[in-house]
């Protein structure tokens, strides 16, 4: 097992490398793109642009250019904004991971412990009313859109029912924990269940299809066989083994959520996270802060999915190395 851990984390650094690489290229040498041009302002006279170029270290060798944006992001931290020249991309970053942060562990939370209950119970159930009942429940979480689901909560709680049944719901935006807690707690509740509708839906149904699935193997019967019961089946045999996808889709989906991908719902509600500062940069075109967050989320997603291959091979010794 730490063989396998020490040659995953190996492959993860590797893969970190080549994702700097594109996305310097992507964003940086794409045909058209200039970003001197950019901040130079409107009709930039060749002077201008030079002096741009010099002072951005474009129009040094293309390997340069790479260590010293690599430089910037990770060693000195000091990368600065286009659209706001006094502004440090990865602070900024670091000051809206909290928010994020807050969103998706929440979330992840109901989502879990609802697509568990909801899975279970629909095998369980299966060829009972309930079955079809809880999976139509999951189809329509699957289908609403995050960001319908999230201004129809702002109607309800932010509207004319706000004075009353939900005077207890602070107005719209994020206030850290170490601020208030109760105040982090009450903002995070409506968009916790916003953005773990989708997930619970996905989670159920595919909890369900494997559980059922592995309900027909060879050790599943003879585990009934032995006179094992059905609550003890189900807890050592056929849920820890249907549990390897679960945990393979949670940690691509987490760490793509904690890498910005939960923009909608923090747009929605006016949480200032990743996903709102990737927004207001794509508004702006501002390609340091694109880039350095593109870099983040994919820092995040490369770690779930380390980690989830861990989990994978504690759940299935068959995937170690020999």
């Amino acid at each position: 097992m730490l063989t396998f851990i020490i040659r995953r984390t190996l492959w993860t650094v590797v893969v970190m490398f080549v994702i700097t690489v594109v996305v310097f290229f992507i964003f940086f040498k794409t045909p058209g793109v200039d970003p001197a041009r950019a901040l130079a302002g409107r009709n930039p006279s060749p002077q201008t642009l030079a002096e741009v170029r010099a002072q951005l270290g474009l129009n040094r060798p293309l390997l340069v250019q790479y260590g010293l944006m690599m430089k910037r992001i990770f060693i000195t931290r000091n990368l600065v904004s286009y659209s706001d020249q006094g502004q440090l991309v990865i602070p900024e970053i670091f000051a809206a991971a909290p928010a994020t942060l807050s969103l998706v562990f929440g979330a992840a939370i109901i989502w879990i412990v609802m697509a568990i209950v909801m899975g279970v119970a629909a095998a369980r159930l299966r060829g009972r009313i309930y079955d079809p009942i809880l999976m139509i429940l999951a189809l329509i979480g699957l289908s609403a859109p995050v960001f319908w689901i999230g201004q129809v909560a702002n109607l309800i709680t932010q509207g004319g029912l706000h004075n009353s049944v939900f005077s207890w719901v602070p107005p719209l935006g994020y206030t850290s924990f170490t601020v208030s807690p109760l105040h982090w707690f009450t903002g995070l509740v409506f968009p916790w269940i916003t953005l773990s509708i989708l997930y619970i839906g996905f989670y159920a149904r595919v909890l369900r299809a494997n559980l059922l699935e592995i309900q027909t193997e060879d050790y599943v019967r003879t585990a009934r066989a032995k006179g094992l019961s059905e609550r003890r089946v189900l807890l050592r045999h056929t849920l820890r083994t249907s549990m390897i996808t679960f945990v393979s889709l949670f940690g691509l989906d987490f760490g793509a959520l904690v890498g910005g991908g939960a923009i909608l719902t923090e747009v929605v509600f006016g949480i200032h996270g990743v996903g709102f500062l990737t927004w207001q940069a794509l508004q702006n075109l501002d390609l340091p802060t694109i880039m350095a967050v593109v870099i983040y989320g994919a820092f995040f997603i490369v770690l779930m999915n380390a980690l989830v291959d861990i989990a994978y091979a504690w759940l299935d010794p068959r995937v170690r190395p020999a």
